[in-house]
């Protein structure tokens, strides 16, 4: 099983983070302007349990994600609370893309985006790649699946 590149975690990390903040001044806000009564150290108590939480999920995440190419089929296991795991044969692969958001671009990570035939909007994201690993695993998807388009041919 494929391993995510450690660095998504600093993603995942950095978005707790931020979640973490908005809740905090939000809890803040209602602090100062509620109609109702809140302890002056309720920002900090919601923020730090959304902080802890959100950095557990993200670390617990990195250790349930991976991918493999099998055979005949792209494989994904993934999730924390609900595990999820993802079978996209080769024969249902229309186009495969490789993207990189400027977040991703800052931590040098790219994802690579598999759509599939016959279903609305279910395309499989593999994120945390290096940018030579994502267009790398882009290549041999895109060959796997002209492969097997040739195999299930009449």
């Amino acid at each position: 099983m494929n391993r995510l590149h450690p660095r998504i975690r600093l993603l995942w990390v950095a978005r707790a983070v931020v979640v973490a903040l908005i809740v905090g001044g939000v809890t803040r806000a209602a602090v100062m302007f509620g109609p109702f009564s809140l302890p002056i150290y309720a920002p900090v108590v919601t923020g730090g349990l959304f902080l802890v939480g959100g950095v557990a999920h993200a670390l617990l995440r990195y250790r349930a994600w991976g991918y493999e190419l099998r055979d005949d089929s792209l494989y994904l296991q993934r999730g924390v609370f609900t595990k999820v795991n993802t079978v996209v044969p080769f024969v249902r692969i229309q186009h495969v893309d490789s993207a990189r958001g400027p977040l991703d671009r800052l931590v040098g990570l790219a994802s690579t985006i598999v759509y599939t035939a016959g279903s609305r909007g279910a395309d499989v994201s593999i994120p945390g790649l290096t940018p030579d690993g994502a267009e790398d695993l882009q290549d041999r998807l895109k060959r796997l699946a002209i492969r097997a388009e040739g195999d299930d041919a009449v």
